[in-house]
């Protein structure tokens, strides 16, 4: 047992044990680190990974490649919501009751990641597999259907499975918050940009006949390519990893799950937040700058004088985490960014439809690059704060329950916003077609009133969505002086049960044990 700063680390129950008698003031400051270097590059790996494809023009993909009708598009968008969104609840007691040699969560990770990686290789074979370029050819319709729902389903698995994995590779806050902020650094340089870059600039040639390559298979081969290094780089998390948030023995009840999601007065606000900030149609800036500007490449050009300041804005996430609170950051990141955009949507309408500055992008790129650096000042903060905020929603579940349930957790987390996504999906879908948006015609062709209207979609309608979701923020109470009341009892009541597991006489004893930790009676231990 190591005893540095009057705080001690037990290596079988990963409990932390706080010695009051020598006057610890503040039980969270250590000189123990948990994750190795291995450890740490894994982790980095694997959030990487997460980000490490074209999702990006999956759009463009699905329109302009695949040729699928809008209007089944979004009749589909929102029955496979609603199944998302069932899924969620059944995935997540499945995920909360394993206890397996490997931990709760390792197993999920790798057991679906493989099959989604050949799902994936095979969703980009669509164009291929179906030819017949009709938006309405039946058989090519039910395929697609199907393999999403198969693919989202595996999908739901390694998410949550996942994401309550991140809340157990350490019992650390501060580690913690350290990981997933390089995490997010790492995540941002190499994951997003380098395939975001490079696919652009290559679409952009191929548009332009510079490149004689065929736009069919430009999007099979990177998409089965990111697709593969992805999942190498998630297998290597896999083998190094390790949980050390101990869980309960006893396995939690449905109605148990169910409890931990109601009475978690942090993880529904934190739902309700994100839910109301992301109901918007964002995902059109990147329709914006091919349909209205003419080129794919200009997206990432315009946001490189942005990427030194969103590395160097991870920097005053620490500084400005020790001067406010996590409710405050989040409120002041959410407004940040509504504030940039207001100003680009401004400045862009002024001419109207017809005539306005929207389509000039002599005027629009050097306005997008100036909001862009503006923007990515609180770049660290929108990236580390949310998850710092999630991560600890779980420790309060156990802290006010008395057991674990990251799945559940995570479940209730991902739910309203997956609701909005049901609403949203279908409602891009229809406002493509109402809009009057052509597929599959030359890039920057489109009619006036259809590339106002992919303009307004990717900087107006955000802007009034997302200012909601500063609104539940200011009810958060998870801060200061409770949060840090939060770990003390928390670190105390895992060892008080390691120590009563360690006396116990027989295996009846420790059965006993379990139940009474289920049942929360170490909460006030």
């Amino acid at each position: 047992m190591e005893d540095k700063t009057n705080v001690a680390y037990d290596e079988q129950s990963q409990g932390i044990v706080i010695d009051y008698e020598k006057g610890v003031k503040n039980p969270l400051l250590r000189n123990r680190r948990y994750v190795g270097t291995a450890e740490k590059i894994g982790y980095l790996f694997n959030d990487v990974a997460g980000s490490f494809n074209i999702g990006k023009y999956n759009d463009r993909f699905i329109y302009d490649i695949v040729k699928l009708d809008f209007n089944y598009l979004a009749i589909y968008t929102f029955f496979a919501g609603l199944w998302d969104t069932f899924n969620d609840t059944f995935i997540g007691v499945i995920v909360d009751r394993t206890r397996t040699r490997w931990g709760k969560f390792k197993p999920y990770m790798i057991l679906c990641q493989i099959p989604l990686t050949i799902l994936g290789l095979w969703y980009w074979f669509l164009p291929i597999l179906f030819p017949n370029t009709a938006p309405d050819y039946i058989p090519k319709l039910i395929f697609y259907c199907v393999f999403s729902i198969i693919a989202e389903t595996g999908g739901t698995f390694t998410s949550i499975a996942g994401t309550g994995f991140m809340a157990t590779i350490t019992p650390d806050p501060i580690e913690r918050t350290g990981l997933i902020t390089m995490a997010r650094l790492l995540s941002g340089l190499v994951g997003e940009k380098i395939p975001e870059l490079a696919f652009g600039l290559l679409l952009d040639l191929v548009n332009n006949n510079v490149l004689k390559w065929d736009r069919t298979k430009l999007f099979v081969s990177f998409g089965m390519v990111t697709a593969l290094m992805s999942c190498a780089m998630s297998f290597y998390f896999f083998c190094v990893s390790q949980e050390r948030v101990s869980q309960t023995i006893e396995k939690p009840s449905v109605m148990q799950g169910l409890k931990a999601i109601v009475s978690n007065k942090p993880i529904l606000l934190i739902a309700l937040s994100e839910f109301l900030e992301g109901f918007a149609v964002s995902k059109s800036r990147t329709n914006y700058f091919i349909d209205v500007l003419g080129s794919a490449t200009l997206q990432t050009i315009v946001g490189i004088p942005a990427s030194p300041v969103s590395s160097i804005s991870y920097a005053f996430v620490a500084p400005m985490r020790k001067k406010f609170s996590t409710k405050a950051l989040w409120i002041l990141q959410d407004l940040w960014v509504d504030a940039c955009w207001l100003a680009v949507f401004a400045i862009g309408s002024i001419g109207g439809m017809k005539n306005g500055l929207y389509k000039n992008k002599w005027v629009m790129c050097p306005l997008l690059a100036v909001e862009e650096i503006i923007e990515m000042c609180g770049y660290g903060l929108r990236n580390v704060i949310p998850s710092e905020m999630y991560n600890e929603a779980m420790d309060y579940c156990e802290w006010k329950n008395g057991y674990r349930a990251e799945a559940m957790t995570g479940v209730a987390k991902g739910l309203v916003k997956k609701l909005q996504g049901i609403c949203m999906g279908s409602i891009q879908n229809i406002i493509m077609d109402k809009i009057g948006y052509v597929q599959g015609l030359t890039i920057g062709t489109q009619a006036d009133s259809t590339k106002w209207w992919i303009f307004a979609m990717g900087t107006g309608i955000p802007i009034i969505t997302g200012a909601l979701g500063v609104v539940p923020m200011f009810f958060y109470d998870l801060n200061g002086k409770k949060r840090d009341q939060m770990y003390q009892e928390l670190f105390a009541r895992r060892e008080a049960m390691r120590n009563a597991v360690e006396s116990a006489k027989d295996s009846d004893e420790i059965q006993r044990l379990a139940k009474a930790q289920l049942q929360g009676e170490y909460i006030q231990q």
